[in-house]
């Protein structure tokens, strides 16, 4: 039996249950809506597991489930050498999202990467600590940071309200998704020109730990009718 995982509500339940439905393959939630169980029709041999997004990546790199549709972006944060652990079959076309670092609108002369890092430089001599960057995309945050030269921060983890901790003063920046940049704007952020780390949206993975032996026909299958190449794993 082929295992896939897939958001458990919400608009990307929604949105994944239709894009397979537009391919000839009826996903549906069974009995109640918080029970977490669900079906699939329109090919043989396939199991519907119904997880958060963000447990997804967890379970294909265990192995636990076969294929798996959350956001791009929690799989490259959540999976150390994440393309070692899963394959990419196809972006989804929803779910989009950018990862992005932003800093107080009021710091005018920071702009840049550079600028922040000048910024940070200049905070810990004053304040005696690093600026405080508030995430909850730390792996994807560091290794982006790391990259581009920026020193003497620290990663504050944040899981909900991000763009409020600068007023809260929990943090001085913040590393988060947005799609519109309304709330930022509305506490006061701005993003840097340069601080696009990720550009995210629904995606189908497959697993490399799984046991593909006796789910490989019913992959076979089911890449033909939503017209992707069945992965070579």
């Amino acid at each position: 039996m082929l295992k896939i995982g897939v958001p458990s509500k919400g608009r990307l339940m929604e949105k994944t249950f239709d894009w397979f439905g537009a391919r000839g393959v009826t996903m549906r939630q069974t009995g109640a809506e918080r029970e977490y169980s669900g079906a699939v029709d329109g090919v043989e041999g396939v199991e519907l597991v119904m997880l958060s997004a963000g447990e997804i990546p967890r379970e294909l790199s265990a192995g636990r489930i076969h294929l798996g549709v959350t956001g791009s972006d929690l799989v490259r944060d959540k999976l150390a050498d994440w393309q070692m652990q899963v394959a990419e079959l196809a972006p989804l076309g929803f779910g989009h999202a950018d990862l992005i670092i932003a800093v107080p609108s009021v710091w005018i002369d920071v702009d840049t990467l550079d600028d922040l890092d000048a910024a940070a430089a200049a905070f810990r001599a004053t304040h005696g600590f690093r600026l405080r960057i508030a995430t909850k995309y730390h792996r994807l945050v560091r290794d982006f940071l790391t990259e581009n030269g920026v020193a003497d921060y620290q990663l504050v983890d944040s899981q909900g309200a991000t763009e409020g901790t600068v007023k809260n003063l929990t943090a001085e920046a913040v590393a988060d998704i947005t799609s519109s940049g309304e709330t930022l704007r509305a506490n006061h952020l701005k993003i840097l020109s340069d601080g696009l780390i990720h550009q995210s949206q629904a995606t189908l993975f497959a697993s490399r730990a799984a046991d593909w032996g006796q789910a490989r026909t019913a992959m076979t299958t089911l890449a033909a009718q939503l017209g992707i190449a069945s992965p070579a794993l």
